[in-house]
């Protein structure tokens, strides 16, 4: 499969780390005595498929990722990032991956691939594990109880897994149970996604407000008709995007064999 399939891999590393409380870029924090973002460079620079790395870093951030990579300047969105890095991408399949996950291993990458590679009527495949919590779908509470400086939505979905789906100030506010969702056809999308790149380049080329709303780019793709399919993946590549999170990916790191 690897010897048919050549793979640009791109790293989404432009993250601010806000929720982190990291006081700068999240894929730069330290994990387990290196930068978040090297242990995903790591990966992909053992994954047989990966002929090249486009990495889209904070514009001005200093780095020191070697010489067999290309980096670019990252967006104010996540999508904008991307954009940026597809510039950089010269084979037919990409492979968006998030430097917050740094639990990424070599055979998951290249089974994501080889889901895709499979099936060539496919735009792309993605990683996702099966959820696991109870869903409840949720709207404002009408009860007597309210918080009046908070923003409202007419409605969003809670869970209590590792994503999040709005704003912390939304969760904040009271809500009440509309219905629980059935979990049994529900999976929770992770990276790396991999795709053919001429139509992730199309799923992009869409209006800036539409674009930066998407959550993943197979989402972009999904909306262009393009079919995507799931390669199963362990919940433990996690997303790190609290000091918790972040301390749960150092002791899984610290349990893999040497």
């Amino acid at each position: 499969m690897s010897s048919r399939a050549a793979v640009t891999a791109v790293i989404a590393a432009a993250g601010s780390g806000e929720r982190l409380g990291a006081g700068g870029p999240k894929a730069f924090v330290p994990l387990a005595g290196r930068p978040l973002v090297e242990w995903s460079l790591a990966a992909l620079r053992a994954a047989e498929s990966v002929r090249s790395i486009v990495v889209a870093c904070p514009p001005g951030h200093d780095h020191d990722f070697g010489e067999d990579l290309v980096v670019v300047d990252g967006g104010a969105t996540r999508s904008q990032s991307v954009l940026n890095a597809l510039e950089a991408v010269g084979t037919e399949l990409v492979a968006i991956h998030d430097a917050a996950r740094p639990l990424l291993t070599p055979e998951l990458l290249e089974g994501v691939v080889a889901t895709l590679v499979a099936d060539p009527e496919a735009a792309g495949a993605i990683a996702a594990t099966p959820v696991t919590d109870t869903i409840k779908r949720a709207l404002p509470s009408r009860g007597s109880f309210q918080t009046p400086t908070v923003r409202k939505e007419p409605r969003d979905e809670m869970h209590n897994g590792h994503g999040s789906f709005q704003p912390d100030e939304v969760r904040k506010e009271p809500r009440e149970v509309e219905e629980t969702v059935d979990r049994s056809r529900l999976w929770a999308a992770q990276t790396p996604q991999v795709f053919r790149a001429a139509v992730l380049r199309q799923a992009l080329d869409v209006p800036e407000e539409v674009r930066d709303a998407a959550t993943d780019e197979a989402m972009l793709v999904e909306t262009t008709g393009g079919r995507v399919l799931i390669h199963p993946s362990p919940p433990s590549n996690l997303k790190v995007t609290t000091p918790t999170d972040l301390r749960l990916a150092e002791l899984l790191l610290a349990a893999r064999p040497d």
